[in-house]
């Protein structure tokens, strides 16, 4: 099993160092610049998009998530352990200066995710029960290549329900475990893995809108704790704040890594533990994003990009204020979820430590959640058979029992393997198509400077191939249509 690990470790690091981190500063500086830096620009307009009306049917019913529930969905598999985990092993192997290029990180990202959800908008397709969409659609529909899009849906489904899913069931079992004085019984263990099994199959058992209702109540409740809980900290050592800033923007440029020494540590681990967290490039978010009833791709593009500066500028550096302002000793402290467990329990006492099991139940599940929805949408991707999707949902609840029980470290490294393999597959899906994404851009910014709702219909901008819906007006926004110079 060491050797296993070992060989995954190694290939896991070649890939990100030679490929992916090479392709997503690349082509996320391109998204940027060539998108105006759209992701600063229009800032305001994502914060906006969260309250947008859902369309609706004929008959007044929604015609699939709304724009909320779609960026809780998304939220809900973004902010997850790695928000905590993944930020203390951040620290402790790249030091403080980490989290300065997990910050850029989400900067040039939010670009990148803009581009991925806007395409998985403008490629989605209807069912019966809504809209589905994600890479493996606009691959097929926009590059006209159904076996790479296959491909996709393949690795998403092994990288994020599968292995990540193994990590999330770990994490959880490991803080409660972790919050028994002297050691739990060995029985704790497999009984939590076992309960979380169980509620994640009252949910996925229920379809999209039930994961969507159980996401909404859930992403707003944790990130409230678990910010207020950070608050407290930092303010109990707000001495310690102009340090600590300090201290992450002299080690981003200084290479002084815990672990390795070196600049390229301190960078490699700042990016890739942040795509982890926030999930841009990877092809995972763009699942729920095509899953929201809008009236054009740009506006839930916009929600998702917002979703990145959540999840990274808020959840993952609350995480990171609460390990660093307690000053640990980096070169002896345990990497992982015990890092930032040691500083709140070492802050406000042992009933903080319960709290914060509480806090990554929550962050855990959830993801549970929003990474089965992804999985979903490519397994009827692939295939329409019931008898796969209930084979599906059956395998995600077994490894969510066996998830408790594995070893941390060979599905960390087995889940940035996959991950690492699925974010270059689609960053390079992304390139050729992101000129349909800048079309739809120049059409939504000239419909806003005219006074307009920004609506889009497939003969809006001509020469795009391969779209399903997006039909006329009302299609779109369930409305009778109007005048252009009318419609505001």
């Amino acid at each position: 099993m060491d050797a296993l690990e070992s060989l995954i470790a190694e290939a896991t690091d070649t890939l990100w160092t030679w490929a992916v981190l090479p392709v997503v500063a690349v082509l996320g500086l391109y998204f940027t610049f060539r998108s105006g830096v759209v992701q600063v620009r229009l800032f305001p307009r994502m914060v906006k998009g969260l309250t947008d009306r859902t369309p609706t049917d004929a008959a007044g019913r929604p015609q699939s998530l709304s724009a909320f529930q779609a960026f809780t969905v998304s939220a809900a598999s973004r902010v997850g352990i790695g928000n905590i985990a993944g930020v203390g092993t951040a620290i402790a192997v790249g030091g403080p200066g980490a989290i300065a290029w997990m910050w850029l990180m989400a900067l040039v990202g939010a670009a990148t995710s803009f581009i991925e959800a806007t395409l998985a908008q403008l490629y989605k397709h209807r069912d019966p029960s809504g809209f589905r969409g994600g890479p493996a659609y606009y691959v097929e529909r926009g590059l006209r290549a159904r076996w790479l899009g296959i491909v996709l849906a393949v690795v998403l489904i092994a990288a994020a329900p599968f292995a990540v899913t193994m990590l999330q069931s770990f994490t959880i079992a490991e803080a409660v475990t972790g919050s028994f004085t002297g050691g739990a019984p060995g029985w704790v263990a497999p009984a939590v893995a076992l309960t979380v099994a169980a509620l994640t199959a009252g949910v996925i058992f229920g379809g999209a809108h039930r994961i969507a209702l159980v996401t909404e109540t859930l992403v707003p409740l944790m990130a409230l704790l678990y910010l207020g809980l950070g608050l407290v900290i930092v303010v109990l050592h707000v001495d310690a704040i102009g340090p600590m800033l300090s201290a992450i923007f002299e080690d981003a440029v200084s290479g002084e890594a815990v672990a390795g020494g070196a600049l390229g540590t301190v960078i490699l681990t700042g990016v890739q533990r942040g795509m982890f967290s926030n999930e841009a490039g990877f092809g995972t978010a763009p699942n729920a994003a095509a899953s929201a009833a809008t009236t054009h791709p740009v506006k839930q593009g916009l929600v998702q990009s917002l979703g990145v500066y959540f999840d990274t500028f808020l959840v993952c550096s609350i995480t990171a204020f609460i390990i660093l302002v307690t000053r640990p000793d980096l070169e002896t402290a345990e990497p992982g979820i015990a890092l930032t467990h040691d500083a709140v329990v070492g802050s406000l006492g042992s009933w903080a430590g319960a709290l914060l099991s509480v806090i990554v139940f929550l962050l855990a599940f959830s993801t549970i959640l929003g990474l089965y929805f992804y999985g979903e949408s490519n397994i009827e991707y692939i295939t329409g058979r019931p008898a796969a999707l209930a084979g599906y949902r059956i395998a995600v609840i077994a490894l969510v029992a066996i998830g408790g029980l594995v070893s941390a470290s060979l599905v960390w490294s087995l889940a940035d393997l996959l991950l690492g393999v699925l974010a270059l597959l689609n960053l390079i899906a992304l390139a050729p198509l992101s000129r349909h994404v800048f079309a739809l851009l120049r059409d939504f910014t000239a419909q806003e400077r005219a006074g307009r709702d920004p609506v889009y219909t497939r003969d809006r901008v001509p020469g795009i191939p391969g779209v399903e819906v997006w039909e006329d007006e009302r299609s779109v926004t369930g409305l009778p249509p109007q005048d252009e110079a009318t419609r505001t």
